[in-house]
């Protein structure tokens, strides 16, 4: 009876585990499809759009690089257009295997070094260094700095050496043909990703950087069809969107006059060392800078100097401007009717404010007419016209001249300036271009309104900006008057005046008298202030400059030159400045009456032909025919490396270094200037140490010795 009950009992249970059992098997397959149902209809899985995942899976996005817009001159000439760099490496380790399945390693390592040092700025001990790290098991290695940003010549080179295990990669860049050619100004780029062969370049210095996304252009976008493997199927559909090219930058610049310009401010540079030089040309019509350079300043193509060159000093540096500012001065006073010309002042020295404030020569010259002030250049005889015509009406004509204003010329950061005019000596000094603060560019364009009889012109860098597919003109830069601080007759008196610097007996600017050519202008000598408060002291702890207008009746041009503190000064400030400012006077005059005429070849500046495999006999030939200088490294017969570079653009008269594929001999540099001695260390990769400015007189390796593992070589330089 009791076994009965238990059956039943067990009966029971069994019926309920399975009611059980059914009802959870039913609801577990009602969830599933109401699961499934809803996965069916939203494509989503936990907030995951399943569709979506399975195309990322089964297709490949891909971008489409727009073309950075080119950089060119007034002409239309190439200054900066896209490029390709090439960075080097060598497999290492004995497995690497080609696809064809031969080895794929540097196995000759002594050969491969042999080779390299020819092409790299590295010795062969150098490149053997690279090639036996202490990490034996290391895959790759690559070169450091040597071994990136290679030419497409360079590459070549190599490539035809067939080494085993050396390779490239290729990554996006930009060219500068011209060399040092306004580099501050034109400014470089640099890849967004320096590992990615597709990388975006963006530009971060001058023009390049004001005018990224115009230049930069709109990338596009590539899809296509891909199996499980990622590779690319047959006819798959492509959705495409196109790139648009960034737009073309044409800038005021004249070739001609900006590569002259920069000769002449690397030989002063390289002869008088100044910490910084400025050199403009502005054409005092328009507006437009035709050229403009600075001193440090640095190789776009190569980086060499780029450290101590990292702005353009036009526009980012602030200074006071010394006596240039007395140009303005003079105009305020004249125009405001508070000149008397014939009246008589004490030169010398005044007090204002507690503040004694004297003539440069200390001394003065006694009781002379205002009208001598200007041209003398007397301290004393502006604080006269300041105090003539009041502070007020000095304050507000430097306003209406832009001092203390930006420009807002075409170029990033540009600084304001500032005028101190708390105290009445801070007044007084104003006057004469100290306890104010100006830029390069503002300076010009307050000049401009002497130069075009009362109207200031804003200077201006950009010539047009063209569409590169419609090759049509989307914005136009032209003439823009931004004011009229001065009247018509006031400007006349003071180009006279300026005039009268240069012809006077007692002008301060008799050295810039060029012959033929009727220029005005005015010296300049403005004190540094001391970190630790007050001015510098010393000879040569000013800012000197000089402001020319050419001719100074009716200006075509302004010529503007700053240069700071020359560490080599063997001669009078003014005569270093004229060695710039004569010459190019010349030029400037030449080039408008010879535009059309190409018989004055002077004027010309030498395109560099690329000389790599020639002979060294030939390529010597072919550079004295160009009128250009030449210096040889090595013993070899075969042009292996050369700077500068093919396609950059020289004067002649300039040195083309060339290396050979010979044993790396020391040359004779007895004559070569500085600059010629970098481009000997660049090409060659060694260590050289320059003592002195000038031209070599001395060097510590001698001539003819193998260099190649040499330690550091003391080239000695003076000036002639």
């Amino acid at each position: 009876m009791k076994s009965k009950k238990n059956l039943n009992k067990a009966r029971r249970n069994h019926k309920v585990v399975g009611f059980f059992i059914l009802i959870v098997t039913a609801l577990f397959f009602v969830i599933a499809i109401w699961r499934f149902s809803s996965i069916s209809t939203s494509k989503q899985y936990n907030g995951i759009n399943l569709e979506q995942r399975t195309k990322m899976k089964y297709q490949r996005t891909s971008k489409v690089n727009a073309k950075r817009g080119d950089i060119l001159d007034s002409n239309g000439d190439m200054i900066a257009g896209d490029s390709s760099i090439y960075n080097i490496y060598a497999v290492l380790d004995k497995s690497a295997k080609t696809a064809s399945g031969k080895s794929n390693y540097v196995a000759n390592k002594q050969k491969t070094a042999k080779i390299l040092s020819k092409y790299l700025p590295l010795s062969k001990k150098q490149v053997l260094k690279y090639l036996n790290p202490d990490n034996k098991k290391t895959y790759q290695v690559e070169f450091g700095q040597s071994g990136r940003g290679l030419s497409i010549e360079i590459k070549n080179k190599i490539k035809k050496a067939n080494l085993t295990g050396i390779h490239f990669v290729e990554l996006p860049s930009r060219a500068y043909p011209n060399g040092v050619f306004a580099t501050n100004l034109v400014g470089i780029t640099k890849a967004d990703d320096a590992n990615d062969k597709n990388s975006n370049i963006s530009g971060v210095m001058g023009i390049e950087k004001y005018f990224n996304k115009m230049l930069s252009g709109k990338n596009g976008k590539r899809v296509t069809k891909v199996d499980s493997k990622n590779n690319e199927l047959p006819d798959s559909q492509v959705i495409e969107k196109s790139s648009v090219d960034g737009s073309n930058i044409y800038l005021t610049l004249n070739s001609r006059i900006q590569q002259y310009t920069e000769i002449l401010a690397q030989e002063i540079s390289d002869k008088y060392a100044p910490k910084n030089l400025q050199v403009i040309v502005m054409n005092a019509k328009t507006g437009a800078i035709e050229a403009a350079t600075q001193r440090p300043t640095f190789n776009p193509t190569t980086g060499k100097g780029l450290s101590n060159s990292w702005r353009d000093t036009l526009v980012e540096d602030q200074y006071e401007p010394g006596s240039v500012m007395k140009i303005l001065t003079l105009s305020a006073s004249i125009d405001s009717g508070n000149y008397n010309g014939n009246e008589l002042y004490k030169s010398g020295s005044v007090e204002v404010g507690g503040r004694t404030i004297n003539d440069w020569n200390n001394a003065g010259w006694g009781y002379i007419p205002v009208s001598e002030a200007f041209p003398r250049s007397s301290n004393v005889g502006m604080v006269h016209l300041e105090q003539e015509m009041g502070s007020k009406t000095w304050l507000k004509y430097m306003k209406k001249f832009g001092i203390g204003q930006k420009t807002g010329i075409e170029l990033p950061g540009e600084v304001a300036g500032s005028i101190s005019y708390e105290h009445s000596s801070d007044q007084a000094m104003t006057s004469f271009g100290q306890s104010v603060n100006v830029n390069a560019i503002q300076m010009l364009q307050a000049f401009s309104a002497i130069a075009n009889n009362g109207q200031m012109i804003k200077p201006h860098i950009i010539q047009k900006i063209v569409d590169p597919t419609t090759g049509k003109t989307t914005k136009k830069y032209s003439r823009d008057v931004v004011g009229t601080p001065i009247k018509a007759s006031t400007a006349k008196q003071v180009k006279k005046a300026m005039r009268q610097v240069v012809t006077k007996n007692y002008g301060t600017g008799l050295v810039y008298n060029v012959p033929g050519v009727k220029v005005g202008v005015k010296t300049g000598t403005a004190q540094i202030a001391s970190p630790s408060g007050g001015y510098m002291t010393g000879s040569n702890n000013y800012v000197f400059s000089v402001a020319g207008m050419i001719p100074y009746d009716d200006p075509n041009y302004i010529v503007y030159i700053t240069m700071k503190q020359p560490q080599q000064m063997t001669e009078s400030p003014e005569k270093i400045l004229s060695e710039i400012f004569n010459p190019l006077v010349k030029r400037l005059v030449s080039q408008g009456k010879a535009s059309s005429n190409t018989a004055d070849s002077g004027n010309q500046y030498v395109s560099i032909p690329s000389l790599l495999d020639d002979t060294t006999t030939k390529a010597t030939e072919q550079i004295q025919k160009l009128g250009l200088l030449s210096g040889v490294i090595g013993t070899g017969s075969e042009v292996v490396q050369q700077l500068p570079a093919s396609g950059e653009k020289v004067m002649p008269g300039q040195r083309i270094v060339l290396l050979t594929n010979g044993a790396m001999t020391m040359p004779d540099l007895t004559g070569w200037s500085k600059n010629d001695v970098l481009k000997f260390a660049e090409v060659s990769g060694v260590h050289v140490t320059t003592k002195g400015d000038g031209y070599v007189t001395s060097q510590s390796e001698e001539a003819g010795n193998v260099i190649n593992d040499s330690g550091k070589i003391i080239v000695t330089l003076k000036n002639n």
